[in-house]
């Protein structure tokens, strides 16, 4: 299968291609990516450019109609699709399945955000004049999106983008092309005015910097490593480029101990494990109060030991495959790491042989770690988490604030007292009171504070803020 750009409603073959591998099974190649180069970037950018008026003039009824035909096929497609998905990345079938039901409901949900338009009438302070305040689309959008969440990361920024008006430059990450096409071919079909919708396959550094630099781009919103995002903080402040933000997470659950044990040991392998921990939401400290530690390591380890590391594609696989050779490498490096740093590995953390050759790992887990070690301060993403003990509630908190992110953050707890402290106290965006940290719903909003995110939340109707800009009108009677 070949998969191409969409460039002004033309389907567009970059001058190199790539193949698109299957993680479970190096041998499968699902595709093959034709990339562009700048030229290509730049007639994309120029598309949206020239679409971008006459979409910005559409009716709530026109957004609304086509990005609910856009839901109606993905959600219809969704067995079809996940199973691209998973084949191409890595995640559980069912995991992949749900992705895809997730971007469809994404899309269903900002049709209706299409007509639930707000704004404000207001008597001004000076006798004779009427204040109106509404919101307008910024633009043209350049959207960058991971690998991870390879539907559900550009839906949650393509449909609100369109919602409100914007036009569309995507850029996906070059691992996983196959998914975002598509997506595209879903929206190429849906009504949607060419133009106001383009895909750009292409490395990263090829269309950053187009994206970032070009004047007829007003806002820009990037899902990826902290690295890269604070360049783009530095390149898009120079240029007074609208921003949006989404980077690493140090993600703490902590387990005090008056938690369900049961129910602990759940959230933490879920959110530690599932999707290969490769989600920034992934709990991957592990901060449990002395009373519990030991029992809570060891039905981790049990848990663990049940666990069914295989193929993607297989119906009983409960964890798939690190997505690239590259990053198996490092997440073996960051175990080798810790241990060298003084952690024990209490189980896991080597390479895993299976049928068919791929890049498997045995989910890790490191104990005897404490908060100033590398592996408790940095983002590892992947299937490797670590425990910290501490003595008391307060250490646990003040533990789980001690880190340079602040995305989401669990606590299991039986106490209401600690529940209530926790939300409150806890440096993040986003809190889970017994239930794994990775795992959010699409209708509000997502985002973390410290250095996981800069700029306005995304999904929900805090994704207004982001994809609109205010305007304000006196008129005098």
């Amino acid at each position: 299968m070949e998969f191409k750009s969409l460039i002004g409603g033309r389907w567009v073959a970059g001058p190199r291609s790539q193949p698109n591998v299957n993680p479970s099974d190096t041998e499968d190649i699902v595709g093959q990516a034709w990339l562009l180069d700048e030229a290509g970037v730049d007639a994309a950018i120029a598309a949206a450019k020239q679409a971008a008026p006459q979409w910005a003039a559409s009716t709530p009824q026109q957004r609304f109609d086509v990005l609910d035909r856009i839901g109606t096929e993905i959600l219809a497609r969704r067995d079809e699709l996940g199973r691209l998905l998973s084949r191409e990345e890595g995640k559980t079938l069912a995991e992949g399945v749900g992705e895809v039901a997730r971007a469809g409901q994404i899309f269903k949900f900002f049709a209706g955000e299409a007509l639930r338009q707000g704004g404000q009438h207001l008597d001004s302070v000076r006798p004779g004049l009427e204040v109106d305040i509404w919101r307008e689309p910024v633009g043209v959008v350049g959207l960058i999106t991971p690998w991870n969440f390879p539907i559900a990361i550009p839906a949650w920024k393509v449909a609100p983008a369109l919602a409100h008006g914007n036009a569309v430059v995507l850029k996906p990450a070059d691992l996983v092309p196959g998914s975002a096409f598509a997506l595209a071919e879903i929206i190429a079909r849906s009504g949607l005015p060419e133009g106001v919708f383009n895909l750009v396959l292409a490395r990263g550094s090829v269309a950053g910097p187009r994206l970032v630099d070009s004047p007829d781009i007003h806002a820009l919103s990037f899902t990826g490593s902290v690295g890269v995002g604070r360049r783009l903080a530095a390149d898009c402040g120079l240029r007074l480029k609208k921003l949006q933000l989404e980077m690493g997470g140090k993600n703490p659950l902590v387990v005090l101990d008056d938690a369900d044990l049961e129910l602990a040991v759940n959230a933490a392998v879920q959110g530690a494990f599932y999707s290969t921990g490769q989600r920034c939401t992934a709990s991957s400290r592990l901060i449990v109060t002395a009373g519990i530690h030991d029992r809570f390591v060891a039905a981790c380890r049990e848990a663990l030991r049940a666990l069914k590391v295989g193929d993607a594609l297989d119906p009983s696989t409960q964890m798939g495959p690190v997505v690239d050779e590259t990053q198996l490498q490092q997440d073996l490096d960051w175990v080798a790491r810790a241990q060298a740093d003084g952690a024990r590995l209490a189980f896991g953390g080597e390479r895993l042989q299976r049928a068919r050759p791929g890049f498997y790992m045995a989910p890790a887990l490191l104990v005897d770690t404490d908060n100033a070690m590398a592996i408790n301060r940095e983002e590892v993403f992947g299937p490797v988490a670590s425990v910290i003990r501490v003595k008391d509630y307060e250490e646990a908190l003040a533990v789980a604030n001690d880190c340079e992110f602040g995305l989401s953050a669990g606590l299991c707890t039986g106490s209401l007292k600690h529940a209530m402290d926790f939300r409150r106290r806890v440096q993040a965006g986003m809190v889970m009171i017994n239930a794994p940290t990775a795992g959010v719903d699409y209708h509000v909003p997502f985002g973390g504070r410290k250095g996981s995110s800069l700029g306005p939340r995304e999904q929900g109707t805090a994704a207004a803020e982001f994809y609109t800009t205010l305007k304000t009108c006196y008129l005098k009677s």
